[in-house]
């Protein structure tokens, strides 16, 4: 039977069996009017702040790394960006902090 080629279907129904109950903490949901949709209904991630800074080193290099907190649809979450980039896509960012490192 090699050479055999399986179609999958899928459907947009399905049955209430398939369903599983979902228990949502009070404190990860995100209140409505924080919520920002782009037109094609996606949610959109915005960074928030700026939360701590760091450096990376490799051999003959340093790349200045910011961890930044986004407004996630579960709740707090954290990344490390490439400072120069991020600060190229979100200068507004970086005027609030530029006077708090001064190290």
């Amino acid at each position: 039977m090699s050479g055999t080629i399986c179609k999958a279907v899928f459907h947009d129904t399905f049955h209430v069996s398939n369903l599983k109950k979902c228990l949502v903490e009070s404190d990860i949901q995100v209140p409505l009017e924080e919520i920002e949709i782009d037109e094609n209904l996606h949610f959109v991630e915005e960074p928030i702040e700026i939360v701590d800074r760091d450096v990376k080193r490799l051999k003959q290099k340093r790349i200045p790394l910011v961890k930044v907190r986004w407004n996630s649809r579960q709740g707090a979450e954290y990344t490390l960006e490439r400072e120069d980039q991020f600060k190229t896509k979100y200068p507004h960012l970086f005027a609030s902090t530029s006077s708090t490192v001064a190290s």
